[in-house]
Parts: structure tokens; C-alpha cells; sequence
């Protein structure tokens, strides 16, 4: 029995009763977009025993202030973690940094980092009643 064709990422397209696997969007849910994105920064140094955001520049990726976004730092730091991100002005990502030790550290300069961006359908809206992850 042969396999039915599907859409590739090349592009070709066998025709309308094709389920799976390259939709651009999923066929449920509420993410319209989803990509991950490389970024390189150069972080200031993190007071000891505190938290301190700092904003960067994501040019040439698009973020809006409704997206959800999750960065991986590239290399541990003792002490150092990340412990939020968010869009906070267009094209503009904020990356709060903890630092949990006695004295201060500066994130390594200029790695790369990676941004995961979930973008929410623009229509969205949670269902009327019942749970609203099944809908």
C-alpha cells in the first residue's frame, strides 16, 4: 500500500484532502506563530542576591508585546540564571536575570542566545465556559 502524499517544506503541494505534516498554523489551538530566533548579547553585570531586568534590541525578528517568548542562555553561570522574559516594546526582549550569590557577575559578552516566540492567533478568545485548553 502506498502512503498518501503530503504537503513538503519544498513547497509542493498534492492537492486540498492533505492533513499533514506542513500546515503554516495547527489545525487546533491558539498559537498562530511559533519560531526560534538567535540573538547575540552582551549582558551588564547582575547585583548579588537580587533580580535585575535588562532590555535588548531584536531587531529584524518582529516581536509584538503580545508574544510569549522563552531564552535559553547558551553556556551555565554559576549563580546566574534566567528567571523571566517578555516582549516589553515592540521589537524590544527583556530578560530578567537572577543572580543567587554574594557577589556580583556579568553574563558572558556576546554569546548567542536562543528566543523561542509563541505568537497568539489574533481572534482569540477563551471559550464561554468549560475548560479552555479543550475547545
Amino acid at each position: 500500500m502506498a502512503f498518501p502524499a503530503v504537503t513538503n517544506v519544498d513547497g509542493s503541494n498534492p492537492g486540498p484532502n492533505n492533513a499533514t505534516p506542513d500546515f503554516p498554523q495547527s489545525p487546533i489551538g491558539n498559537l498562530w506563530k511559533v519560531g526560534v530566533f538567535s540573538i547575540t548579547l552582551s549582558p551588564v553585570s547582575v547585583p548579588n542576591a537580587t533580580s535585575a531586568e535588562q532590555t535588548f534590541a531584536a531587531t529584524g525578528i518582529g516581536l509584538l508585546t503580545t508574544d510569549v517568548v522563552v531564552v535559553q542562555k547558551p553556556t551555565a553561570q554559576a549563580g546566574l540564571g534566567i528567571v523571566g522574559s517578555r516582549v516589553s516594546a515592540a521589537d524590544t526582549l527583556a530578560i530578567t536575570f537572577g543572580n543567587f550569590t554574594s557577589a556580583t557577575i556579568t553574563p558572558t559578552a556576546s554569546q548567542v542566545y536562543q528566543v523561542a516566540v509563541f505568537r497568539v492567533q489574533p481572534n482569540w478568545t477563551a471559550p464561554a465556559s468549560g475548560n479552555q485548553i479543550d475547545w
